[in-house]
């Protein structure tokens, strides 16, 4: 991990790497700076199953308690069709492909086509 880099981007790399060791399906991070004072990054994952979208938010969680950082608020664990896990600088939504591809939230931020990288790479 670079040590130098902002906050918001070793985040978004911790959060990043956190999906892929979990074997997330599509796994996108969109940069939103200036486009929303919500959040600077957007994470979108699917899991196979309600217990692989669990697995995948809570290994999200503790990437992020690596950083001493714990989240601002987490919802959806209970069903676990979508887990959103509000981090500040990137909020992360974990679902099911069947919610994934019904609500489509990539598109809410101009992104369509593949989902497979994430936006921003350097």
């Amino acid at each position: 991990m670079n040590e130098t880099a902002h906050p918001a981007e070793r985040l978004r790399d911790q959060v990043d790497r956190a999906m892929a060791d979990m074997k997330a399906v599509d796994p996108r991070i969109i940069d939103v700076q200036g486009r929303t004072a919500i959040t600077d990054y957007m994470a979108f994952a699917t899991g196979n199953s309600r217990r692989h979208v669990r697995s995948i938010a809570e290994s999200v969680i503790e990437a992020a308690r690596e950083l001493d950082l714990r989240p601002l608020g987490v919802e959806g664990m209970e069903g676990s069709e979508w887990v959103l896990v509000d981090l500040g600088d990137v909020v992360v939504h974990v679902m099911l492909e069947d919610v994934r591809d019904f609500y489509r939230l990539e598109r809410i931020w101009g992104v369509d086509g593949d989902r497979g990288d994430t936006e921003d790479e350097e």
